[in-house]
């Protein structure tokens, strides 16, 4: 494919497609981070899940996963971990976001070959620490810090535009390269583009333009396609490099990313209230569940279509499987849903938490039980993903 040619959204499709596949095949863990879709049809079919229990209606992640797990800048210099993806967000159960980072957690630890009586600790320690953030998401226990997720916040704090521009574009300059990940625009989306990035509501989110006003000039720099692995098929994703001339007379930088938002396979709570258009829903959710990334998110309206736009800070980055020793992953595993907790239990009453609270410690044998429905529902999931993973292999080397 040269560099610079525009491709069709038939070739976008197909392209797409073969690198999802092939990002899948890498590990079991691959495979449960990019098939969102089988974990809802288990959830959905599985005898278990009749005693999974009913939380209260808040806005959860919907794709609660270590992945989508991270440090995030909130603008003003403080680093915190939170929610990083809400894509799948719906007011729903929040005890489907902890089924989903068991799942996450156990076939993380499958795949570091940790013995499975490690990974029942591991389900103990992630009710401990959930449970913790509930009772108090102000001021509760998180357990130690894991060192990785130290280790990444230090390396955060210290990141600036070129950390990001190098990581993100393979470049320095602001300049978005053309190749593997990036693919040319039309004139039609340059346009879209252009005209979408002038939106009030949009400027106003973009936290690394130093005195911005929404009556200067904000101009796009630079833009293209971003072909991101195993984002869902067809869908519009882009990325832009826009500057504004701040008042030392020198051009600030910010890269937003602008992603089609459709509706969530994730099952909202009955008679859930949330906004019709798919990108104010994502933005609500962001703002509830993961206030550091919602503060730089917008919904933006273009080709006809619904999109989210986020700013890209350099202190934004992924805790991933492999950073992960085996001591690690243990700490990781309290550590991890007390942050889920705390994004859970800021929308909740002190009556709603205790309630929730008491729903938890119900199915629970002993100080350090997990509760049957979290266990039994990780143990059949991974079976049904492992299963999942082989076959969808057998197709990748058929394929290949």
């Amino acid at each position: 494919m040269p560099k610079a040619s525009l491709l069709t959204r038939v070739d976008r499709h197909s392209v797409l497609e073969r690198n999802r596949t092939r990002k899948m095949a890498r590990s079991a863990h691959a495979y449960v981070r990019g098939n969102t879709a089988k974990f809802y049809e288990w959830l959905e079919a599985s005898p278990v899940v009749r005693r999974v229990p009913q939380g209260p209606s808040i806005w959860i992640c919907g794709d609660c996963q270590l992945g989508n797990l991270g440090p995030l800048a909130n603008g003003d210099g403080r680093i915190e971990v939170q929610i990083r993806d809400m894509d799948q967000a719906v007011v729903g159960n929040p005890a489907h976001d902890l089924i989903r980072l068991g799942l996450s957690l156990a076939t993380a630890a499958r795949g570091s070959d940790l013995p499975g009586v490690v990974t029942a600790r591991m389900m103990e320690d992630m009710i401990e620490g959930y449970a913790a953030a509930i009772n108090d998401p102000t001021s509760g226990d998180p357990g130690v810090e894991p060192e990785v997720v130290r280790s990444v916040k230090r390396q955060a704090l210290g990141r600036r535009w070129r950390h990001l521009a190098k990581e993100r574009l393979e470049a320095v300059d602001p300049k978005i390269l053309l190749g593997k990940k990036f693919w040319a625009l039309d004139d039609h989306e340059r346009t879209a583009l252009e005209t979408a990035l002038t939106e009030p509501a949009l400027i106003r989110t973009v936290l690394s333009l130093e005195g911005k006003d929404t009556e200067q000039e904000i101009r796009l720099v630079d833009a293209a396609y971003w072909m991101k692995g195993c984002s869902s098929l067809s869908l519009l994703r882009y990325a832009a490099i826009i500057g504004l001339r701040n008042a030392k007379g020198r051009s600030d930088y910010a890269l937003i990313d602008l992603k089609e938002a459709v509706a969530p396979i994730a099952p909202a709570a009955p008679g859930a209230k949330m906004p019709a258009d798919n990108g104010e829903r994502v933005v609500a959710a962001a703002r509830a569940l993961s206030p550091h990334l919602g503060t730089r998110m917008a919904p933006v309206r273009m080709l006809d279509r619904s999109l989210f736009s986020r700013e890209l800070a350099p202190q934004d980055l992924k805790l991933e499987v492999d950073q992960f020793s085996k001591a690690e992953a243990v700490k990781s595993a309290r550590y991890l849903p007390f942050v889920v907790g705390k994004a859970h239990a800021r929308q909740m009453d002190a009556a709603a938490r205790n309630d929730w609270i008491r729903v938890l410690e119900s199915d629970r044998r002993g100080a350090l039980e997990t509760p049957s429905w979290l266990w039994e529902s990780v143990v059949s999931l991974a079976g049904s993903h492992e299963a999942g993973y082989l076959e969808h292999c057998r197709r990748y080397a058929l394929a290949a």
